[in-house]
């Protein structure tokens, strides 16, 4: 045998090469498909917020929302049939006031000194007075009892002997920093700009915390407990907190850090907002509403709500989120994972189909309706399960097969919606609430310890919910601050 014929492979020995070859070069696929997705992943189509959305993506994002809203024949502006918000005039003004008559024609410029009288006009303008520091000078009699003890009348707010801030400036303060999410440096300056009244932001940080203390000593907190335990459906979110004294020397959160939980009613009356140390079942556990509550839950996937699933009538899983998570599969590959967007699909028509039937009073979906959609979704799911099973990726299971098993195996809370009306099919209305606490952060940066995390939480809890039972949030702070603040009750709806 020559040395050339030595030197030549096998044919076994060339099928174990292609063999090896085929078998890196699908591994290679599978870690560009896997950093591809990575590099395109973006709130539309993952769990990732808006907030850390690249320049790029919330320029993508606005731009799908402008050509969703856009059409041929839309015309900018206000539509037809659109009602405005112009101001109505008043019935009964504050003050009349008859202004001098016109002087020269406005069509030919004659003088109209002798002119003939031609009746009224009339035009209404509102506007805020001057504002103006008012300084009283309490006089306080005092009396001596028989006992020997002199007792002195009380001021209308802080102590004897002090000079202080009333109550209005207090809640104009709280009012820019807690409603208008302005810093408490800033918002000190604006009290100067706007009012003409200097405080320093030791001040405005103070009049923060008494107005959290005086609603706990008045157990707000209990009270939302108690009025949220009674309602038939409950939504609950929680979203990442800076707190000083639990980020690394980069200013980033650590592990196990401080998060703001809020939970809620769908319609908004009643917002709770409460920090805990961690996003931990036992954190979770100990806000005290959702162990043992009896109602339907509307959440997103977190196994620390799991513990919960036991006592409750029932799950709603936030269809946002799975359609986001749809999407992201499905630009994975329009055509192998084209099941994801019949999913997509499925759930957009059961919403709307939901949406019909509460606008026509009807009680429940048609029960054929029903029945054909979800043999849709368990056919689409089931043909996700089996197209990914043996799909290769590069860390572990294909993310077609992970989302398409969890929609399998969670069919039925992804359906609540369906079968109780009264459910929404999203639990956007929670993201929507804690983009008060993440705006917060956004300008003021961090809160220095957990404390004045739960102080802002108490206090925003206090200003949405009392907000939307129609009690305006100056009125609010103003009652709580002169100790009778607005406390929920129990729903008899």
């Amino acid at each position: 045998m020559s040395g050339s014929e030595r030197l030549s492979p096998s044919y076994e020995e060339l099928a174990a090469l292609v063999v090896g070859l085929t078998s890196q070069l699908e591994r290679a696929h599978a870690r560009i498909a896997e950093l591809e997705a990575r590099l395109g992943r973006d709130s539309t189509n993952s769990s990732r917020p808006p907030s850390a959305d690249s320049i790029a993506a919330k320029a993508k994002r606005r731009a799908d929302r402008s050509s969703r809203e856009r059409s041929k024949d839309r015309k900018p502006g206000g539509q037809l049939g659109h009602k405005g918000s112009g101001l109505a005039p008043a019935v009964t003004p504050d003050r009349t006031e008859t202004l001098p008559p016109p002087g020269v024609c406005s069509g030919c410029g004659q003088d109209l000194g002798e002119a003939a009288d031609a009746g009224m006009g009339w035009a209404q303008g509102w506007d805020i007075l001057p504002v103006v520091l008012e300084k009283v000078h309490y006089l306080l009699p005092r009396r001596r009892c028989g006992c020997g003890r002199t007792t002195t009348a009380a001021p209308p707010f802080g102590a004897v002997g002090t000079v202080v801030y009333g109550p209005r400036i207090n809640a104009a303060v709280i009012l820019l920093a807690s409603e208008g999410n302005v810093p408490i440096e800033r918002t000190a300056l604006l009290m100067d700009a706007l009012l003409e009244v200097s405080v320093s932001s030791g001040f405005v940080a103070r009049a923060c915390e008494r107005f959290a203390q005086r609603l706990a000593v008045a157990r707000f907190d209990d009270a939302m407990i108690t009025a949220l335990r009674a309602e038939d459906v409950l939504c609950a979110d929680e979203t990442p907190a800076n707190i000083l004294s639990t980020t690394d020397e980069h200013g980033e959160p650590v592990p196990g850090s401080p998060h703001a939980v809020t939970v809620r009613t769908p319609d908004a009356r009643l917002v709770w907002y409460a920090p805990i140390g961690s996003r931990s079942k036992t954190a979770l556990a100990a806000l005290g509403v959702l162990t043992g509550y009896a109602g339907y839950l509307v959440r997103d996937d977190y196994a620390g709500y799991y513990q919960f699933d036991a006592s409750l009538a029932g799950v709603q899983q936030c269809a946002a989120h799975l359609i986001r998570h749809c999407k992201g599969v499905l630009e994975l590959h329009p055509t192998h994972q084209s099941w994801a967007g019949e999913v997509i699909t499925v759930l957009r028509e059961a919403a709307a189909a939901v949406t019909e039937a509460t606008t026509h009073e009807r009680d429940q979906l048609d029960p054929q309706l029903l029945t054909s959609l979800r043999a849709r979704y368990d056919h689409a799911v089931a043909w996700g399960v089996t197209t990914n099973r043996h799909r290769t990726w590069a860390t572990g299971n294909h993310p077609g097969y992970t989302l398409a098993t969890r929609l399998r195996d969670k069919a039925d809370q992804v359906f609540t919606f369906t079968r109780n009306l009264a459910v929404p099919w999203t639990n956007n209305s929670s993201e929507q609430a804690l983009k008060g606490p993440k705006r917060h952060q956004a300008v003021s940066g961090y809160w220095h310890t957990l404390t004045t995390l739960a102080d802002y939480c108490r206090a925003r809890s206090y200003l949405v919910s009392a907000r939307n039972h129609g009690i305006r949030p100056i009125d609010a702070i103003h009652t709580a601050l002169t100790g009778n603040p607005w406390l929920p009750t129990i729903s008899t709806a």
